[in-house]
């Protein structure tokens, strides 16, 4: 079954979705950035069907983020390397982890982000550039940017997003 698209939507986190959307995707950047970047370690690492982990490396290929390349040539066997834009997806990665170890029954004891300069355990706090503020102590909002169409900008609007609060206020 195709699912849905979301190329469409204008927003930075539909498009972020069309590649990394699905089940196996991050789970699959999770370990190539970790250095396991061979199709049999990949398998063997996460338990996924070869046809499986075939079509997401495809994908993923397809998406720019990793980039085969042979090794052997009898047999003829690919790995798969990080692109810079594949790099980039870490952040994602450890902020899911971080969220994870904190919300979720799987906290981190059997899994820990270290340095591997200093070998320290890494606290990750995701904080704004300008500011230093953290992220989750800011009053944040998604506002329509200069590109917005009109689907965009109505769906942020801000008096229509206060509305909306107020209504669920009241509701409470």
């Amino acid at each position: 079954m195709r699912r849905k698209s979301f190329q469409g939507m204008g927003c930075p986190i539909a498009g972020a979705l069309e590649h990394v959307g699905d089940w196996w995707t991050l789970l699959i950047m999770r370990d190539v950035l970790d250095g396991y970047t061979r199709f049999d370690e990949l398998e063997r690492g996460l338990g996924i069907a070869p046809t499986m982990l075939t079509s997401r490396l495809r994908t993923l290929v397809e998406a720019g983020l990793v980039e085969r390349a042979q090794y052997s040539a009898s047999p003829p066997r690919y790995e798969y390397r990080p692109t810079t834009s594949g790099r980039d997806l870490a952040a994602v990665i450890v902020a899911l982890y971080a969220w994870g170890s904190k919300h979720t029954a799987v906290r981190n004891s059997q899994v820990t982000l270290v340095d591997q300069d200093s070998g320290r355990e890494i606290d990750p706090v995701f904080v704004d550039r300008h500011s230093g503020r953290r992220l989750s102590e800011m009053n944040s909002a998604f506002l329509a940017g200069p590109e917005a169409d009109t689907f965009i900008r109505t769906r942020l609007d801000p008096e229509l997003r206060a509305s909306r609060r107020r209504r669920r206020r009241d509701a409470h």
